[in-house]
């Protein structure tokens, strides 16, 4: 669906373009699509009949290929959507729950340490968010961000917020050293 939204929004492109609007886009953490798998999807979508190859360009010792969505990828690129649309979005960390099961069987500082850790990777997460969130909009200071990327940064940011909160819960149940929801936040 990215490979086939971006070359329908965006027009015929190349892979190296392709990957760079997604790296910048920092899909892998958002969509959970890596930008290294691009040349994978596009050959597999040229195969189908869903891309075609458009140019190939040299520029030097350099070969750009340059493929674009067809008719087939666009009715794909509808169904992909519709059906995106209609799933439930809800995902649950069930890795985290399986480990919260069996937890007692850790020390009190051992559970501590590892929310202390998962703490700084939300942050993290959350920093990136708003950085990219700050960088589209300077990017375009004229136009505000269209409303489904809106949406997106702001269920982002309330899935760590209730991250952040949760971790501060169990810190509390565990009468570990734990600050105000508030202060937890970011």
């Amino acid at each position: 669906m990215m490979v086939l939204g971006l070359l329908q929004q965006f027009g015929p492109m190349s892979g190296y373009e392709i990957q760079q609007m997604m790296n910048s886009a920092q899909t892998e953490t958002w969509a959970s699509v890596n930008p290294a798998s691009i040349y994978h999807a596009l050959k597999k979508l040229q195969g189908e009949g869903k891309v075609v190859l458009e140019a190939v360009e040299q520029t030097g010792m350099r070969t750009k290929t340059i493929f674009k969505i067809t008719l087939d990828g666009e009715a794909e690129l509808r169904e992909l959507i519709l059906q995106g649309l209609g799933r439930s979005a809800l995902a649950f960390p069930t890795e985290f729950y399986t480990a919260l099961t069996f937890a007692n069987q850790l020390g009190k500082s051992e559970i501590l340490g590892k929310l202390d850790e998962q703490e700084q990777e939300v942050r993290r997460l959350y920093a990136d968010m708003k950085s990219g969130s700050e960088q589209k909009k300077a990017a375009f200071p004229d136009a505000p961000l269209p409303w489904q990327v809106e949406a997106i940064f702001e269920h982002i940011y309330e899935q760590c917020e209730l991250q952040l909160r949760t971790l501060d819960r169990i810190r509390r149940i565990l009468g570990g050293e734990a600050g105000s929801e508030g202060d937890r936040r970011g």
